[in-house]
C-alpha cells in the first residue's frame, strides 16, 4: 500500500473520521484511490478527515477574474509595476531566461510574462491549503456554476496524492491557489507531475523555490503544447459592416478556419498574411466597441495553459511590454 505524506503536526492526532464523515461522496474517492493507485485507504480517510471545506473557495471560483469584460481585465495584469518588475525579473535572470527559451524553442517574453500573471513574478503564490481547495471544488462544487467540474478536482486531488509522494511533499501544509494550483507557475497537481522540470538538478522539481526549475517548467508547459518559436501570436482584424457574426469564436479557440476564408465572412487582417493559415476570430470587449483579432497556434497554446482568452492576450501583450522595457 502506498503511503501518504502528511504533514506531521497532524499525525499526533489518534482519532480520524471515516470517509462518510470527512466529505460527501467520499468513500467513492477512497475506493478509486485504493482501487487505481493502490493507496493504504486509512491514510486516504486520514487526508481526507484533515481536509476543510471553504466556503471562500466556492465563493471564488464562482466569480473568476476571466468573467470581467475585457477593458476591465487588461488593467489588472498591464500595470507599470508588472511592467518594470518584469523587466527586473528578467534582467536579473537572463542567462537562465535564454538558455530555457532556447533549449525549449520558446520565445522568453512568454515564459516572463506567464510568471507575471500567475504570481506577480512568485510574490503571490496562493495562501490556501491546496488539500482545502481540491477537496472543497471536488466534493462541494458550486451548484450554480454551469458546469459541474467536480470529477475533473476528484482527480487532481488524486493526483495531488501521488505527486505528494513523487516530490516528498507535506500535503496539509502545501498552499496555493483556491483552484488549487501551486508555486511560482500555478501549475494545477496533473500539469506539475507531467510538464515540471528539475532544472537546477538537486533531484527535485520545486515551483515555488527554485527559479530554474519554475522558468524550465513553464517553458516546457508551452513546448509541449506546440508552441512555434517566433511565430504570429494575433494579428488585428477589422470588421466590415456585413460581417459574419458565427466566424467569431465563442468557447473554442483553435484556428480551424484560413485567413482567406475568414475575409470572406468580414473580417479582414493584414494583407502580407498567408491566405491559407488557419486561424480564429477573437472579439474583445472594449469600453465603448468592439476590437477583433486573428488569432493563431501560439495563441491557443497559450489557453492550453489558462483557458480563457482574456488570459491570453494578458500574457501577449504583458510579454510585448516587458520585452519593449529591456530592450530599452
Amino acid at each position: 500500500m502506498k503511503q501518504i505524506v502528511i504533514g506531521l503536526v497532524f499525525m499526533v492526532f489518534a482519532h480520524w473520521a471515516s470517509a462518510e464523515e470527512a466529505h460527501p461522496g467520499a468513500q467513492a474517492f477512497v475506493d478509486r484511490a485504493v482501487q487505481e493507485h493502490g493507496f493504504d485507504p486509512e491514510q486516504v480517510n486520514l487526508l481526507l478527515a484533515e481536509a476543510r471545506f471553504q466556503q471562500s473557495i466556492v465563493d471564488a471560483m464562482t466569480r473568476p477574474a476571466e468573467g470581467k469584460p475585457w477593458f476591465d481585465y487588461r488593467p489588472i495584469f498591464l500595470t507599470e509595476k508588472r511592467i518594470e518588475e518584469g523587466v527586473a525579473f528578467w534582467r536579473e535572470n537572463r542567462e537562465l531566461v535564454e538558455k530555457v527559451a532556447k533549449q525549449f524553442g520558446v520565445d522568453p517574453q512568454f515564459i516572463v510574462a506567464i510568471i507575471g500573471v500567475e504570481t506577480f513574478y512568485g510574490r503571490i503564490t496562493g495562501n490556501y491549503r491546496v488539500i482545502d481547495a481540491l477537496a472543497t471544488l471536488g466534493f462541494y462544487y458550486p451548484e450554480e456554476l454551469s458546469r459541474d467540474r467536480s470529477g475533473f478536482f476528484s482527480g487532481e486531488l488524486l493526483q495531488f496524492m501521488l505527486l505528494g509522494q513523487e516530490e516528498n511533499l507535506p500535503l496539509t501544509e502545501v498552499t496555493g491557489s483556491y483552484a488549487g494550483a501551486m508555486g511560482m507557475g500555478q501549475f494545477i497537481p496533473s500539469s506539475y507531475r507531467a510538464y515540471a522540470v528539475d532544472f537546477d538538478g538537486n533531484g527535485s522539481r520545486d515551483l515555488w523555490r527554485s527559479t530554474p526549475d519554475v522558468v524550465a517548467s513553464v517553458a516546457n508547459y508551452l513546448h509541449q503544447h506546440g508552441w512555434k518559436e517566433g511565430d504570429l501570436v494575433v494579428s488585428k482584424a477589422v470588421r466590415n459592416g456585413s460581417a459574419d457574426e458565427s466566424a467569431i469564436a465563442r468557447g473554442n479557440y483553435k484556428p480551424a478556419q484560413t485567413v482567406a476564408s475568414i475575409a470572406e465572412r468580414g473580417f479582414l487582417s493584414a494583407p502580407d498574411l498567408d491566405p491559407e493559415r488557419l486561424a480564429a476570430v477573437l472579439e474583445l470587449e472594449e469600453k465603448d466597441r468592439s476590437t477583433y483579432w486573428l488569432i493563431f497556434d501560439n495563441f491557443y497554446v497559450i489557453t492550453r495553459y489558462n483557458r480563457s482568452p482574456l488570459y491570453a492576450m494578458a500574457v501577449l501583450q504583458l510579454g510585448e511590454e516587458i520585452q519593449a522595457g529591456l530592450a530599452e
